[in-house]
């Protein structure tokens, strides 16, 4: 099963200063068919205006990763944790027993990033919030570990699930063969650029839905980015 919900067809919120689009139920965006994929809980697709943010509020038993894909935003939260995190870096904050935090562009454009929630695996963990700035020489052509619960390597961010969230560039011409576990779930966007998947076009920033396959087939006309989530089935 490949399921692909184009952007324009995600859920939608607007403000004077929030542009979002929704790839599950989230706000004031409710569909009672799309309330998760696996853990996987929520995947926004925020454009916020430069100078703006969301003010402290509190989290409670998630795992929160933000990826940049434009700009840079600004984290502060009441651990005394503050941090920027800039386009195709990524930041985790476990929410854990409770958390109270703010995440605000204070650069001059508009930053552009996916906030992904997780459920974890266990409840009431101590919060905890970590960033890694990535290198941008050598991460393409291949996926790179991003943040995980499964994964130990060095650098990648630590989550409470069994998933781990990927990222990719890709030149013009590159593509991706990807075996997937039996049982496992993968929730993709191409974050810039169009693709294929398993002959299946993919325009860009659409949500990927993947169930009951053992391999992936990626590619794309031109150059692409892509994040990816390997999931449990719950």
């Amino acid at each position: 099963m490949i399921h692909v919900t184009p952007y324009e067809q995600l859920g939608a919120f607007r403000n004077e200063w929030l542009d979002a689009r929704h790839h599950f139920s989230f706000s004031s965006y409710d569909d009672p068919s799309r309330m998760g994929f696996g853990p996987l809980r929520v995947w926004n697709d925020d454009r916020i205006a430069a100078g703006t943010g969301f003010d402290l509020h509190g989290h409670r038993d998630m795992e929160i990763i933000t990826y940049v894909r434009q700009g840079a935003i600004t984290h502060t939260d009441h651990l005394n944790n503050v941090g920027r995190t800039e386009a195709g870096d990524v930041q985790v904050m476990s929410a854990g027993r409770g958390i109270m935090h703010a995440e605000h562009n204070r650069e001059a454009e508009t930053t552009e990033l996916f906030q992904i929630w997780i459920e974890p695996a266990r409840r009431g963990v101590a919060p905890a919030w970590a960033a890694r700035r990535f290198p941008k020489v050598g991460r393409a052509g291949r996926l790179l570990p991003l943040a995980s619960g499964r994964i130990t390597d060095e650098g990648v961010l630590p989550i409470h699930q069994d998933a781990t969230l990927f990222g990719a560039s890709m030149a013009p011409g590159q593509g991706l063969e990807i075996d997937i576990e039996p049982g496992r779930l993968v929730y993709l966007v191409p974050s810039a650029g169009s693709i294929v998947v398993n002959g299946i076009a993919v325009p860009n920033r659409a949500g990927v839905a993947i169930a009951d396959e053992t391999r992936l087939t990626i590619g794309g006309p031109d150059a692409y980015d892509l994040v990816l989530a390997d999931l449990p089935r719950a």
